[in-house]
């Protein structure tokens, strides 16, 4: 079975358990914050991820960690399972299908939006209620500046592209008039 779907399936029960005994949210901030905590520090990392290290050991090291950051009690159950069949090298995979899972949940997608010049913020408001009327749901937007793009903007949601660049119109234009 590949990681992503074990990681799959572990962050689908993490969010079951979560909705049921503490908060959803809470729950991925804490998921997320061992996760960026374990690949800020090379040590931790190979302790917990080594075949060297017994599954006990890695166990006790998830646990005292979860106390000193103070994890909700699900997350720090479940990296204590993964940590006892020695499955913690899924944690990265595991933070973002949570996440993924956790936004579907609220109806959240999130954006990434290229433009030509920085957003103010009421365009920015405007693009993200004109995104959300598209998709159906709430809308986070990342926005990077991209000068490449000489005029416009390029937003991203999953695997759709709303591309409204000045590049791209250059672009579309020159293949026409090539033809």
């Amino acid at each position: 079975m590949s990681t992503r779907s074990s990681a799959t399936r572990y962050a689908r029960a993490l969010l079951e358990v979560a909705a049921k005994e503490a908060d959803p949210v809470k729950a991925g901030a804490d998921l997320s914050a061992f996760t960026a905590l374990v690949g800020g520090h090379a040590d931790l990392r190979r302790a917990l991820t080594s075949p060297s290290v017994p599954a006990s050991g890695k166990r006790a090291i998830v646990e005292a960690v979860g106390a000193k950051i103070e994890m909700a009690a699900p997350v720090v159950k479940l990296l204590s399972l993964l940590a006892t069949r020695d499955r913690l090298h899924i944690l990265d995979e595991l933070a973002a299908a949570y996440r993924e899972r956790l936004q579907d949940q609220q109806q959240m997608v999130r954006a990434d939006v290229h433009s030509a010049a920085p957003l103010d913020a009421a365009r920015t408001a405007a693009l993200q209620a004109r995104l959300a009327s598209a998709t159906g749901r709430r809308v986070v937007l990342e926005t990077r500046v991209d000068p490449s793009l000489i005029g416009g903007l390029v937003a991203r949601i999953g695997s759709t592209v709303y591309d409204g660049s000045v590049r791209t119109q250059l672009e579309k234009m020159r293949a026409r008039l090539t033809e």
